[in-house]
């Protein structure tokens, strides 16, 4: 259940709140606050390495449970059939998605005085007018670099989830336009992580993607970036060893068999948001059709019985409430279970946004500029997580902002960057 499931999905959401019943679709560093004005502007971004130059696409026909090895493999009749995942370079993507803390770094950093002039945060993003999924607050009367903060410490390491394409192409510009102070790397059972460094830029408007233009793409060929479509999907489902993509993110499955092959739904401490059934393999924040979606209600909200189960800023009846918004966050990486190439929740959790422009759905017409999205979310069951799943929406989509908390990000990294270069 996901509005990017069908232009019939999409319009209907558009004319009606109802909708949302029927959709459903790293960065760690010290806390805010901490040390220096420096040191508050300063994250790391883990990243995994994609290789394997040249590797072959699937084919999906958008929504169904089969990939093909070439459009022209499709069933007749397949107008909508799109090639994905080939990608003939090496580049690196992040190993989880951006959180609540890192996003509020980069607030204080590109809004020192918190004037909010690039429209950047939302009212309904406040804990006091949602409860529920309320993630940043945000101070008039506080000193210059400091007027968001994390809700509560429960919300830092969760996904920023009121993302557009337009704050995360500021976010990857800012970026693009720091420092990179350090870069180091880990290893564990055969898994390398790279993790950059960086002292993020105020500079938004410029850099890897040109803000004036509203149907930017990449300018250079180094630095870090928003995936595109072929890059997240490749990273997500493509099995080098196997030479054949997953299912899911977490795990190959069977095509054809629905969900029956899907990854384990996450169970969430209610208070906290963690996961607490790691020892079940694979596992994925979503929800599986016959049961609740995995919720979590913060500590604050919790003095008041109803907050988490009714109170929203977009006036919904409890009942509608309840259907459509009972699904939380998780901390990121908490699940364990990575795709092909190490990423961690990819499937579930946060549907992500990708840097390639598409085509509005059928009978939409318009100036707005579409791109594509991938990932599923907490709320949406198992096909969400399929390749097939090739969502889109508009990339300043301000209704979603307001009303859809499961918008997230995840950055990559093209070309060879280190400190002193950009």
């Amino acid at each position: 259940m996901n509005s990017f499931a069908s232009p019939t999905a999409a319009r209907t959401l558009r004319r009606s709140l109802l909708a949302l019943t029927v959709f459903s679709a790293l960065l760690l560093g010290p806390l805010i606050g901490s040390g220096s004005a420096a040191k508050r502007g300063v994250v790391g971004v883990s990243v995994v390495t994609v290789g394997d130059r040249g590797n072959q696409p699937t084919a999906v026909v958008p929504f169904t449970d089969a990939i093909y090895p070439s459009c022209s493999a499709a069933p007749s009749g397949s107008t909508d059939c799109v090639e994905i995942g080939a990608v003939p370079y090496q580049y690196q993507i992040g190993e989880l998605e951006i959180t609540v803390r890192q996003w509020v770094k980069f607030l204080n950093t590109v809004d020192p005085r918190g004037t909010n002039s690039r429209r950047l945060f939302e009212q309904d993003q406040r804990p006091f007018a949602w409860p529920q999924y309320g993630q940043i607050r945000r101070a008039r009367n506080a000193p210059e670099g400091e007027h968001y903060k994390v809700a509560s410490e429960a919300w830092a390491d969760k996904p920023f989830g009121f993302a557009d394409f337009l704050g995360a192409a500021r976010l990857v510009n800012s970026l693009y336009n720091g420092s990179l102070l350090r870069k180091s790397t880990r290893s564990s059972n055969g898994l390398v992580v790279t993790t950059y460094t960086v002292l993020l830029s105020p500079e938004t408007e410029t850099g890897m993607y040109d803000m004036k233009n509203r149907s930017t793409t990449r300018l250079r060929k180094r630095g870090f970036v928003i995936p595109s479509q072929n890059e997240w999907v490749k990273a997500a489902y493509f099995d080098p060893a196997e030479d054949e993509y997953w299912k899911y993110p977490t795990n190959p499955g069977v095509y054809g068999d629905g969900s029956a092959t899907a990854p384990t739904p996450t169970s969430l401490d209610y208070s906290t948001g963690n996961v607490v059934n790691q020892e079940v393999q694979p596992l994925a924040n979503f929800k599986q059709s016959e049961l609740p979606p995995p919720a979590w209600c913060p500590v604050f909200a919790q003095t008041s019985p109803t907050s988490c189960s009714t109170q929203n800023p977009i006036g919904m009846p409890p009942q509608l409430y309840e259907e459509a918004f009972t699904a939380g966050l998780s901390s990121v990486g908490q699940a364990l279970t990575r795709s092909p190439w190490g990423t961690l929740d990819q499937g579930g959790n946060a549907v992500e946004w990708t840097d390639t422009i598409t085509p509005p759905p059928a009978g939409i017409s318009g100036e707005r500029v579409w791109r594509r999205l991938h990932g599923g979310i907490a709320n949406a069951p198992a096909y969400q997580m399929w390749p097939s799943a090739v969502g889109l929406q508009p990339q300043n989509n301000v209704f979603y902002k307001h009303v859809y908390p499961w918008l997230g990000i995840r950055v990559g990294v093209i070309g060879a960057i280190s400190p002193g270069t950009r």
